[in-house]
């Protein structure tokens, strides 16, 4: 007769992978270089990783929001979720503001610099064709059709679309539930599919890394050190000082503990300059960690969308950079007019590489054309700068996730704290908290 043993979990492999890819970025810096030409034809072997990730952001964010939206039976509920997280990304982005004006004006990292014919050119370059107005914007959410949400890349879009189709199940009562099940089952294949393609981020990471130092060299991060210094600490101020801040007074949690959690996505986020590529693991993760599936569904989409803090300290410090560097610099009016117009203008591109430095040159051609040319003093370092943009955008909306989860009791707080300790580790292999299929991997029969 047929028994069932209990047979110890299979020992997760993909803490390699992750060593692989700090290896790859190393070898990556060193072939940038030994052979910068050479490394610099390596790019779209990084944007071809990145472009993979990309592909799915569509399909998790649907199917996490219908699942989320579907499965609550009060509409009033999402909508408070969302209200709320809507007004403390508009705060924290602020905030955010206000730290890059501050360390701008009293670093002035751009007095002193000159400006050349070649670095002009090269910021008009970056200058995009036409900037949209807010009509435009809110035409732009809506969608050609229904299913072109999905295979359009844009995240709002998808966003509304999925609210959309989660109400109506919602509306539907009981026999939606076949739908959610339906697309319960396509998340599972969707984030399998993920699991496959991120055993591809070390070559993607050699590839990106590989391309930038290849391209930038080191005199051109020596010739703007002080303003990438002072962006990093800037970002790290506010991530530690004031989000790290909020966190423990709000919840008690302590963000080292958080960022420990997220460590891999981190990872992944360096070495490809887009938050967008950890995107779908923070959703499953913060499911993971306790928080309810439609306040992750609301808060993660619309945050990788809104809450650009990194993004705002950004356009802030680059923007005093350059108007110094042109010696024409910003009166404080004309700076908080100028900022807050980009980072409106920044809309759902935080997450997407190189997005800030267009967003950049697009709000100096609107307010200001004559600091335009300035762009390309920054040209060089933009790639750096964009990691930790993204980097910062990505700390903010996780801990963003854990204080609306919070304010809205939609947070199972035992849970969180198990995660925290490392005593519920998340299922790396499939990137979906699945108990059922936990046990089928650990209890085996034997006769």
């Amino acid at each position: 007769m047929a028994s069932l043993v209990t047979k110890p979990v299979k020992k997760d492999r993909t803490h390699y992978l992750y060593l692989a890819v700090v290896v790859a970025v190393a070898l990556g810096i060193i072939v940038g270089l030994a052979a910068p030409n050479f490394a610099v034809e390596l790019k779209p072997i990084g944007t071809g990783f990145v472009n993979l990730i990309k592909m799915m952001i569509a399909p998790v964010i649907f199917c996490t929001i219908v699942l989320g939206v579907g499965s609550v039976r009060s509409a009033a509920q999402v909508g408070k979720v969302g209200g709320l997280a809507l007004g403390y990304f508009l705060t924290m982005s602020t905030v955010a503001l206000g730290i890059g004006l501050v360390v701008g004006n009293i670093v002035k990292p751009g007095a002193g610099l000159d400006l050349t014919k070649d670095v002009a050119s090269a910021g008009a370059s970056q200058v995009a064709p036409e900037s949209s107005t807010t009509a435009e914007f809110i035409m732009h959410v809506i969608p050609d059709t229904l299913v072109s949400s999905l295979t359009s890349g844009d995240i709002l879009q998808a966003l509304l679309v999925a609210l959309l189709v989660g109400f109506a199940i919602q509306a539907m009562g009981r026999s939606g539930q076949p739908i959610l099940t339906a697309i319960g089952h396509t998340q599972k294949l969707v984030f399998r599919i993920l699991a496959m393609i991120m055993w591809l981020a070390p070559i993607g990471a050699f590839g990106a890394m590989a391309a930038v130092v290849g391209e930038t060299g080191v005199d051109a991060l020596k010739s703007l050190a002080v303003l990438m210094f002072a962006f990093y600490v800037t970002c790290a101020v506010f991530v530690f000082g004031v989000l790290g801040t909020v966190l423990r007074i709000a919840t008690g949690i302590n963000i080292f503990s958080l960022f420990k959690y997220l460590g891999r996505e981190f990872l992944l986020i360096v070495s490809t300059s887009s938050s967008e590529s950890a995107l779908p693991r923070l959703i499953a993760k913060m499911e993971h960690a306790g928080v309810a599936k439609p306040t992750v569904g609301v808060v993660v989409p619309t945050g990788y969308s809104f809450n650009l803090d990194g993004t705002a300290i950004y356009l802030t410090m680059a923007t005093l950079f350059i108007a110094e560097a042109m010696g024409e610099p910003l009166r404080m009016g004309e700076q908080i007019s100028l900022l807050v117009f980009m980072v409106v203008a920044s809309k759902g591109a935080a997450g997407v590489t190189g997005a800030g430095l267009a967003t950049l040159a697009g709000g100096l051609a609107s307010h200001r054309p004559d600091l335009v040319d300035g762009v390309g003093l920054i040209v060089g370092i933009d790639r750096f700068m964009s990691e930790a943009r993204a980097v910062t955008n990505f700390a903010g909306n996780s801990v963003a996730t854990l204080l609306i989860g919070t304010w809205t009791n939609s947070l199972d707080r035992a849970q969180l704290d198990r995660v925290l300790a490392g005593e519920d580790p998340f299922n790396e292999s499939t990137m979906v908290d699945d108990e059922e299929e936990a046990e089928q991997l650990v209890s085996v029969p034997v006769g």
